[in-house]
C-alpha cells in the first residue's frame, strides 16, 4: 500500500486508488507526516483547533470510522494513541531521505541521481491543502529541503559530467524559487560546464531581470563573476540624468584657397 502526498493526496493498493472521505484523508496525511504515534488528544487538537475539545474528539472518532470503511488497515489505533499503519509506504518519507543524502557531500550517492528523485524534489507537499496551519508548516519545511537538495543534485550531476541532467535539476530549482540566486548559480555553472556560454548568459540575464523587477536588486558579484564576458550593470544614482551616447565628429566640406577642389574634414574651422 502506498500513500502519495507530493502534488496531491492518493492512497493506492496495487496501483488501484482507494477512495477516502476528506476528513479521513486529512487524518491519514497528518499521521503520515508525524511519522510517529501521537495521542488522540493531540491529533484532535491539531486537526480541529477552532472547536471545543469534545467536538474535536467527536470529529476524530468520525474520521477514524470513515478510514476503517476502506476495508484496509490504514491506521494503527490504541485507546490512547494513533499512528499510520507501518506497512504503508509514504512518498515524502523516501523523498526526504534522498534529499538528506544529497546534502551530505561527504558521501557518494550516484544511485539516487535519477529522474525519479528529481521528480519528487520538484513537487510540493499537498499544494491544495494550504488552509490548515499544520499543513503550512510541513509545506514550508519540505519546500526548503527540496530546494537545497535540487541544488546539491545539480552540483553532483555537473561534477559527474552528466550535463543534461544537471541542467534539468537546475531548472527545477529555479522554477521552484525564481528569486533564489543560488539556484541560478548552479544552473549557470551547469551550462558553462557543458560549454554552453550562450545559455549561461541567458540564464544570468533572466536572473538579473527577475531580481530587478521583484526586489530592485542587482545579482551579486559572485554570480556576475561566473559570466566574465558580461559587463556589470550598476544601477544609476537616483535622480541622475541618463548618459547620452558619444556623438561622432561632424563631417563638413572645406574649400582650399588655391583651388576649387572640395575636400572632407572633421570639425569646424
Amino acid at each position: 500500500m502506498t500513500l502519495r502526498l507530493l502534488k496531491s493526496f492518493a492512497l493506492s493498493v496495487d496501483h488501484k486508488r482507494v477512495p477516502l472521505s476528506s476528513s479521513a484523508q486529512r487524518l491519514l496525511a497528518f499521521l503520515a507526516l508525524q511519522d510517529m504515534p501521537r495521542t488522540r488528544t493531540y491529533v484532535a487538537g491539531m486537526l480541529w483547533p477552532d472547536v471545543t475539545a469534545s467536538r474535536a474528539n467527536a470529529n476524530l472518532r468520525s474520521s477514524l470510522w470513515r478510514a476503517t470503511r476502506t476495508g484496509h488497515q490504514v491506521i494503527d489505533a490504541s485507546t490512547q494513541e494513533l499512528a499510520i499503519a507501518r506497512h504503508i509506504d509514504v512518498d515524502i518519507h523516501a523523498a526526504a531521505t534522498r534529499a538528506h543524502q544529497l546534502l551530505d557531500m561527504a558521501h557518494p550517492c550516484d544511485d539516487i541521481l535519477t529522474a525519479q528523485t528529481r521528480a519528487d524534489l520538484s513537487s510540493d507537499l499537498l499544494p491544495e491543502w494550504s488552509e490548515n496551519e499544520w499543513v503550512l508548516i510541513e509545506q514550508e519545511q519540505y519546500h526548503e529541503l527540496r530546494l537545497y537538495a535540487l541544488e546539491a543534485m545539480t552540483e553532483r550531476l555537473t561534477a559527474a559530467g552528466r550535463h543534461g541532467e544537471a541542467v534539468a535539476s537546475g531548472l527545477a530549482a529555479v522554477r521552484a524559487e525564481p528569486l533564489r540566486e543560488s539556484a541560478h548559480r548552479v544552473l549557470i555553472t551547469a551550462h558553462l560546464a557543458a560549454g554552453n556560454r550562450g545559455a549561461a548568459l541567458r540564464q544570468f540575464e533572466q536572473c538579473r531581470r527577475v531580481l530587478l523587477d521583484e526586489l530592485g536588486l542587482e545579482p551579486s558579484q559572485a554570480l556576475r563573476s561566473l559570466v566574465p564576458s558580461h559587463p556589470p550593470h550598476p544601477p544609476a544614482p537616483e535622480g541622475a540624468a541618463p548618459q547620452k551616447a558619444p556623438q561622432k565628429p561632424r563631417r563638413v566640406m572645406v574649400r582650399r584657397p588655391a583651388s576649387d577642389v572640395l575636400v572632407e574634414g572633421a570639425g569646424g574651422r
